[in-house]
């Protein structure tokens, strides 16, 4: 009779202890996503990135316990002009043959309120890494779906981008946005702070 209620008390926790260890999976749409770009200059120089993808993944439903990964496929920059696009391509800036991905990996996500999000990370680019802070706002908690929209800002001449553009007057400055467009697939939902 001890066994039975041993198995029975063991049967009743262990789906329980099993679903708590459970964690949430987005997936990012690359529909309703874009990443972008802009730089101050005396001839306007902002674009998009066409290739790229981004995962967000947790080991529980402690939205800190969250890791954003973006890889972005260098030569796919766009800025409207042939020109500029190849100049940005060129080992002054992106040296897309040497290094063709762009890379932000989150270290610590820190909720700094009811939908705005501190993530510091590791951003990678001509072969270069060093830690940069993303701000993010997340739209659509509890829905099981959103938006994420963030900015980054970082010194390209910290990343070796020391060149100019020929009659063009270049901001040191990048300022990068990012939309991303998530939806969970499984697992139980996230738990945000109040």
């Amino acid at each position: 009779m001890r066994l039975f209620a041993l198995c029975l008390l063991a049967s009743a926790l262990l789906p329980s202890l099993s679903r708590a260890q459970e964690a949430p999976v987005f997936a990012i749409s690359q529909a309703g996503s874009s990443i972008s770009f802009n730089v101050k200059a005396s001839v306007a120089i902002q674009g998009t990135f066409d290739n790229w993808d981004a995962t967000l993944t947790f080991t529980s439903p402690d939205v800190t316990t969250g890791v954003l990964a973006v890889n972005i496929q260098a030569a796919s920059v766009d800025t409207g002009s042939g020109f500029k696009d190849s100049k940005l391509k060129s080992d002054d800036f992106f040296d897309v043959d040497q290094n063709p991905l762009i890379t932000f990996t989150s270290t610590k996500i820190v909720q700094s309120g009811p939908n705005t999000f501190e993530v510091d990370g590791n951003f990678t680019i001509r072969g270069v890494t060093k830690p940069e802070k993303l701000t993010l706002a997340v739209s659509g908690q509890g829905t099981g779906s959103g938006v994420i929209n963030g900015t980054m800002a970082f010194d390209r001449k910290d990343y070796g981008m020391n060149s100019g553009i020929p009659f063009i007057k270049i901001a040191d400055r990048v300022e990068v946005t990012v939309s991303l467009t998530g939806s969970r697939v499984s697992g139980p939902p996230l738990v945000f702070k109040q």
